[in-house]
């Protein structure tokens, strides 16, 4: 049985994070859903899911690691940038 539900993740990340787009509040939930880790409370978890998930889709992680980057530089390099989609998504969009 999953530890969350995914319901009670999307409720989380809508408070947390309510400039996440819908799309990814339902990905993120459902993902998050199907896991059964124990221990990480819903925050860690999110915050987990969101870093990996932004690391390896919207930044150039991956091919750094291919072009011999060590796996600590690179999470380094792309740092800024993750930090920076989260610092959005956590603020409230304006009308």
């Amino acid at each position: 049985m999953p530890k969350f539900t995914k319901l009670s993740v999307a409720e989380h990340i809508r408070a947390h994070h309510p400039g996440c787009p819908e799309f990814a509040v339902e990905f993120f939930a459902a993902e998050i859903a199907r896991k059964r880790r124990k221990g990480p409370t819903i925050g860690r978890e999110v915050g987990i899911m969101m870093q990996n998930y932004l690391r390896h889709h919207m930044t150039d992680y991956d091919r750094l690691l291919l072009e011999g980057i060590d796996r600590t530089d690179a999470r380094t390099l792309v740092g800024p940038r993750i930090q920076a989609m989260l610092a959005i998504w956590r603020r409230r969009p304006t009308p």
